[in-house]
């Protein structure tokens, strides 16, 4: 597995470089996996792929705030990242990983990691675990209290796409401002507000990083990436309307 540490200079780029990471390793015709960390300088919006903008986000609000809104290929309900919110990839070939064919496993496996690393870090608060279909949920005792990660996945032939959310220092109210309330909840939720339910994990950006990398150890840096393959993607997609707004 190659490290790459990149947040490309607009939303709409950094966004697409996790899908050209994906069709790269596809391409490739072998057990190619990639970890990506980065982290947006400014706020925006990512949607699921089958997200309904209106029925997910405060449009007027995002635009009164030039906030973007833009749609990922992987599923799951809108996310608001910017500043104090880090962003992970993972690449991971079914080669190497046959039991991620089972969408149950995989987001066992890589949430399990990431709440296993994150464990040490957290002993002074409480404890962090998977719950719900793909959270990591700060716990109190042992039920899931706060949301910390959300996260998303999307299969293809050879390599799965993981990717999410870690929340450290974000500014939380940009949530409630620019999400409505989502359509699907998990039960831990309880109807509660953003406000009620999400919460930033009580650690440094720096210990973050080397959780992750811990989770997830790494053979070097990646020194190429498919730039032209952003590019396209950027073109075809990730600027264009009629894909970000797809669903209205």
């Amino acid at each position: 597995m190659r490290r790459l540490e990149l947040t490309l200079p607009t939303p709409p780029e950094s966004l697409a470089l996790d899908e050209a990471l994906l069709d790269w390793a596809e391409e490739s015709d072998a057990e190619w996996e990639f970890l990506r960390i980065w982290e947006s300088a400014q706020p925006l919006i990512v949607i699921g792929r089958s997200s309904r903008v209106h029925q997910e986000v405060d449009e007027s609000a995002c635009q009164a705030a030039k906030i973007p809104i833009l749609r990922r290929s992987s599923g799951g309900a809108a996310i608001v990242a910017g500043p104090g919110c880090l962003m992970y990839a993972l690449v991971l070939s079914y080669k190497l990983r046959p039991e991620l064919k089972d969408i149950g496993r995989a987001h066992a496996c890589v949430l399990g990691r990431l709440a296993e690393s994150l464990g040490p870090l957290l002993a002074h608060v409480g404890s962090i675990a998977h719950v719900g279909t793909s959270d990591l949920a700060l716990l109190e005792g042992f039920l899931p209290r706060r949301k910390v990660s959300g996260n998303s996945m999307r299969a293809k032939r050879t390599h799965l796409l993981y990717h999410g959310t870690l929340m450290y220092d974000f500014d939380l109210s940009l949530v409630a401002r620019c999400l409505r309330m989502p359509p699907r909840q998990p039960a831990y939720r309880g109807s509660r507000s953003h406000a009620d339910f999400l919460t930033n994990l009580p650690v440094t950006r720096g210990s973050l990083v080397e959780a992750i990398g811990r989770a997830w150890p790494t053979e070097g840096e990646l020194a190429d990436w498919p730039s032209g393959r952003v590019a396209g993607l950027v073109a075809e997609r990730f600027s264009q309307e009629s894909w970000n707004f797809e669903f209205g």
